[in-house]
């Protein structure tokens, strides 16, 4: 097994250094859904700054560099858009368009994916496969690849949704083909660095974590959960865990020393990682069929517990909150409804979760894993809303089915 140390990879992904007010990916600056910012109880009526119409789409905003990005399908037609906006007012800067094979699901036509920045480059990632890159100044096209079409990857349901990551001069995406489960593209110019298993593809998201002491690329695919060596996606340990109906949608987590993986039948799991542990480097801690989570991914809280919001399949659909013991995945607290599939979460510099529940109402939730406490609450700032907000500056940057706003929380 060859090593690879933690320093050099942090020198690697450099270009992700990001200010403060920036939100450029997939659940924030560290793709874990967690900002370092506070957020005091509000008092009174929250009121956006701003508001402009997007196209359809469940695709998160990012935020980079005083722009925000938005990625959506263009009405009546089989094309997608990418716009950028100005942070503070909301005036666009400038908007794209690309065609796309003809798509359908159930739940909506436009992009799920989340985009993301490193310096001037946007990746975005289409309904289809379409991986296209950009430039943030003006929109300029660097290349574009249809993955779905170059790898034969076969068609997912809902279309794709997981959302690339960038390391460094890689952009890694979760293609699902034979083969090709796990590729990683050349950032400059859309070349295949590596690519590795015949893995299906899953509606959840890869990300870096550091785990026994070293980076790992941990992706919950169709039918594994995954730890890669980053640099050339060589399997450093597999996990056996396949959704029943092929739906899983979260990012796998870490809390202290554990690795945690949710699905939407099987429930969830607590792994440990040693990389020369024996006979397998991996090792299931605990599983609990209850916890079950649709596209939600769980948030680190107070002391050694997480946030979960988990679902029933059988009707009427019902999301839950939960506060869950990561060393024995008992629950501790719980809080319903908060919607019918889920709702977002967004931990806090002090302990505390921002919590947008689906059908609009904004809630703060104290750092107490005894009992839920809540220490604020806006009631419908949004219509129904499945994609992740944005926390930047204090201020709440969200979208829902057909527009996008700016929420100052301060």
């Amino acid at each position: 097994m060859r090593a690879f140390v933690l320093a050099g990879w942090l020198a690697l992904v450099s270009p992700w250094a990001v200010s403060a007010a920036d939100w450029p990916q997939w659940l924030g600056p560290n793709r874990n859904g967690i900002s370092t910012e506070t957020i005091a109880p509000w008092t009174g009526p929250l009121k956006p700054s701003w508001s402009v119409s997007v196209g359809e789409g469940h695709s998160s905003p990012v935020v980079a560099a005083g722009k925000i990005f938005v990625h959506s399908k263009v009405a009546g037609q089989e094309a997608e858009r990418v716009q950028a906006f100005e942070l503070a007012t909301g005036k666009p800067i400038w908007e794209k368009t690309y065609t796309r094979p003809a798509f359908t699901s159930p739940f909506g036509l436009g992009p799920r994916s989340t985009p993301a920045v490193s310096g001037e480059t946007l990746i975005t990632l289409g309904s289809t496969g379409i991986l296209t890159a950009w430039k943030t100044t003006d929109g300029s096209q660097l290349w574009q690849i249809d993955t779905a079409k170059q790898f034969d990857a076969p068609k997912l349901t809902f279309g794709v949704s997981t959302s690339p990551l960038v390391l460094g001069n890689q952009v890694i995406v979760n293609v699902g083909a034979k083969g090709a489960s796990m590729v990683s593209f050349s950032l400059t110019d859309g070349a295949v660095i590596w690519k590795c298993r015949s893995d299906p593809a899953s509606y959840s998201s890869p990300v870096l974590l550091e785990l026994d002491g070293k980076p790992q690329l941990v992706a919950l695919t169709g039918s594994h959960v995954i730890g890669l060596n980053p640099e050339n996606g060589t399997v450093l340990w597999e996990q056996p865990f396949k959704d029943l109906l092929n739906e899983s949608s979260t990012t796998p987590v870490k809390v202290g020393d554990l690795l945690i993986a949710t699905s939407v039948t099987v429930g969830s799991i607590g792994l440990s990682i040693d990389l020369d542990g024996k006979p397998s480097p991996v090792k299931q801690l605990w599983k609990s069929p209850v916890l079950t989570s649709y596209f939600t991914t769980p948030v680190p809280f107070a002391g050694n517990t997480l946030l979960m919001v988990t679902g029933q399949i059988i009707p009427p659909p019902t999301a839950t909150l939960r506060c869950v013991d990561v060393v024995t995945g008992k629950e501790l607290w719980k809080r319903k409804p908060v919607g019918k599939y889920h709702a977002t979460l967004i931990g806090l510099g002090n302990g505390e979760v921002l919590m947008l529940e689906e059908t609009g109402d904004l809630v703060l939730i104290a750092a107490n894993s005894k009992e839920y406490t809540e220490k604020a609450r806006a009631k419908r700032i949004c219509g129904e809303t499945w994609a992740h907000p944005a926390l930047v500056d204090g201020t709440l940057i969200v979208r829902t089915a057909n527009s996008l706003f700016a929420l100052p929380l301060k």
